[in-house]
């Protein structure tokens, strides 16, 4: 089954959690097409063709980046916009129905934010169900969302080695998740 992960962190270089999880998924699937939207379109500038063709190729597809204002950051948002166009992602003509999609993202803030209690700025499952809605729109095969929370900026390097071990942690599981998907 051949992977695709889409990065959506907009500067990797300023990443704790995210550079993190991908190092790790680098290691556990050295064979996984990796496309950093940072990278790949540093001007937020899509080459939509080339965009279009790593997901048309893939079977399974994982989106990871840094949970921003309650959705995707803006160049991951900007890149779903231009690549996921009518003809392409859905509609007629359309090409990524059947393909699995699993979503993974870092909070910043800790899990008591978003339980959808007094204090909390919501539910996080209701946040996830644009994810899922996307997945409806496209036939995509959507495999669920995973996060982890409490990724916030580090303030020393005490605090940089705690996201990362946590990270990590995290990248583990969804190593495993990716494993049981592929099957």
């Amino acid at each position: 089954m051949k992977t695709l992960l889409i990065a959506g962190h907009p500067d990797l270089s300023k990443s704790v959690a995210n550079a993190a999880i991908l190092e790790e998924l680098a290691l556990a699937f050295p064979d996984m097409t990796v496309r950093k939207l940072c990278v790949v379109a540093p001007d937020g500038m899509f080459h939509v063709t080339a965009e279009q063709s790593a997901l048309a190729e893939a079977d399974l597809i994982v989106w990871q980046f840094p949970f921003q204002w309650y959705a995707m950051p803006w160049l991951m948002k900007k890149w779903l916009d231009e690549v996921f166009v009518h003809g392409f992602a859905h509609g007629t003509g359309a090409k990524l129905a059947g393909k699995k999609l699993l979503v993974s993202f870092t909070t910043g803030a800790p899990e008591a934010a978003y339980t959808g209690g007094p204090g909390s700025v919501g539910d996080i499952n209701h946040f996830v169900e644009a994810f899922a809605s996307t997945a409806v729109v496209c036939g995509l095969d959507y495999q669920g969302a995973m996060w982890v929370n409490g990724m916030s900026y580090a303030a020393d390097a005490e605090g940089v080695a705690r996201q990362q071990a946590k990270a990590r942690e995290y990248a583990a599981r969804l190593i495993a998740r990716i494993r049981e998907i592929k099957g």
